[in-house]
C-alpha cells in the first residue's frame, strides 16, 4: 500500500551517491528534487484513497443487507396478500351462507330448536363463527399493513443508502484521478522509478522464500470452521482502535491463513476485488479467510470491530494487523512481517511492521 514512501527512501538514497560522486547541472537536479515532491504526494494520496475505498465497500455492505430485508419483506408481503385475500373470501361465503336455506337464520334456529339448551347452543355456534372469521380478517388485514409499512420505510433506507454509495464513489473516482494525473508526472523519471521497482520486486521474491520457509518449519495448526458474530450496520469511516480488554486473547487457531496467503503474492490490487483476479486490502481478508471456515464482511473498518483484540506483542501468524485508523489491513506472518493488498498499481506483496510508516500509523490487532 506504501509503495510511494519506499520509493522516495530509495530514491533519495540513489541521489545521495549521485551527488557525492559529483555535482550535477541544476537542472537534472532540481528534477529530481520534483519528482521526490511527486512521489512524496503520490504517497498521500494512496493513503486517502485507502479510506475512500474502504468507506465505499462499508456503504456497498450496508446496501446490500438492505436489499436482503427486502427481498424477504416483499416474499411475506406476498403471503399477506395471500392470506387476506383467502380470509376475505371465507368470510363472504360464510355471509352467503348464512343468508341461504342451507345455514340455519334467526327463525329456524329458533324453530328447530327441540329445548331451550339446545336453543342457546345453535345461537352461540352462529355467533361464534362470524367473530371468528372477523378476527381472522382483522389480523391478516394488520398484518399486511405492517408488512407494507416496514416496506416503505426499507425502500426510504435504500434509497438514501444508494446516495451514500454513489458519494463514496465519486469521492474515491476524483481520489483516483489525482493519483493518475501524479503518476503521469513520474514519466520522466520512468528509468530510475523501473530500477527501483526491479529492486523491490528481487526484494519481495526474497522476501517470499523466507516466509514460506518459515511457515514449512512450523507445526500446522487446526483451523476448526468459526464464524464472527453479524457486524452490523457499516460503522463511521474513521474509527479508534478498540482499547485492549483486560484478558488475554484465545490461542491462534488460524495460522494456516499465512501459507494461504502467501498463494496470491504478485496479485494486482483492484479496489472492491474480493478474488485471485484482483483484491483490495479487506477484500484479500474476505478471500483468504473464508478458505479456513472465517467469513468476514468486505470492510477493513468492520473486520476491525470482529473477533478479539491482540497486544502487539502477542502477535502470532494469522492475526489481522490495522493501520491508518484501521482504514488498511493485512495477515501477520511472523518475523514482523504481513502481507497485504496495498493500493492501485501495486500488487499483493510482504511488508515489515518495522517500516516508518507502518509503524507510525499501526492501529491494532484482531484474532478471528
Amino acid at each position: 500500500m506504501r509503495s510511494g514512501l519506499l520509493l522516495i527512501a530509495a530514491l533519495a538514497a540513489a541521489l545521495a551517491v549521485v551527488a557525492a560522486a559529483a555535482a550535477e547541472p541544476s537542472s537534472v537536479t532540481a528534477k529530481r528534487a520534483d519528482a521526490q515532491q511527486v512521489l512524496a504526494e503520490i504517497h498521500t494520496i494512496d493513503m486517502q484513497l485507502d479510506k475512500a475505498v474502504e468507506a465505499y465497500d462499508g456503504a456497498t455492505v450496508r446496501l446490500q443487507a438492505i436489499d436482503r430485508d427486502l427481498a424477504a419483506n416483499r416474499e411475506r408481503l406476498v403471503v399477506a396478500r395471500n392470506n387476506l385475500a383467502g380470509a376475505r373470501q371465507r368470510v363472504a361465503d360464510r355471509l352467503v351462507a348464512i343468508y341461504t336455506t342451507e345455514e340455519p337464520d334467526a327463525l329456524t334456529v329458533l324453530l328447530g330448536a327441540s329445548s331451550l339448551g339446545d336453543l342457546i347452543d345453535r345461537v352461540d355456534s352462529v355467533n361464534r363463527i362470524s367473530s371468528e372469521d372477523a378476527r381472522i380478517a382483522t389480523e391478516v388485514t394488520t398484518f399486511r399493513n405492517e408488512v407494507q409499512a416496514r416496506e416503505q420505510r426499507l425502500e426510504q433506507a435504500r434509497a438514501s443508502q444508494q446516495k451514500i454509495v454513489a458519494e463514496r464513489a465519486a469521492r474515491r473516482g476524483a481520489i483516483e484521478r489525482q493519483l493518475a494525473e501524479r503518476q503521469t508526472l513520474l514519466s520522466s523519471i520512468k528509468n530510475e522509478i523501473a530500477k527501483l521497482q526491479a529492486a523491490e520486486q528481487a526484494r519481495q521474491a526474497r522476501l517470499a522464500a523466507q516466509a514460506r520457509a518459515r511457515v514449512a518449519s512450523s507445526k500446522p495448526q487446526t483451523q476448526p470452521p468459526s464464524q464472527p458474530s453479524d457486524p452490523g450496520p457499516a460503522p463511521s469511516p474513521s474509527p479508534q482502535p478498540s482499547p485492549p480488554p483486560s484478558s488475554s486473547p484465545p490461542p491462534a487457531t488460524h495460522g494456516g491463513v499465512v501459507a494461504i496467503a502467501l498463494r496470491y503474492l504478485g496479485v494486482p490490487y483492484r479496489w472492491g476485488g474480493a478474488s485471485p483476479s484482483g483484491f483490495d486490502c479487506s477484500g484479500f481478508l474476505v478471500y483468504v479467510f473464508a478458505q479456513v471456515g472465517v467469513y468476514l464482511p468486505h470492510s477493513s473498518y468492520m473486520q476491525f470491530h470482529l473477533g478479539h483484540y491482540v497486544s502487539r506483542s502477542q502477535l502470532q501468524p494469522g492475526d489481522a494487523v490495522f493501520f491508518n485508523g484501521a482504514s488498511h489491513v493485512g495477515i501477520y506472518i511472523g518475523g514482523g512481517q504481513f502481507v497485504h493488498a496495498p493500493h492501485t498499481g501495486d500488487v499483493v506483496k510482504i511488508s515489515s511492521l518495522r517500516e516508518s510508516w507502518y509503524s507510525s500509523t499501526y492501529a491494532g490487532a484482531r484474532r478471528y
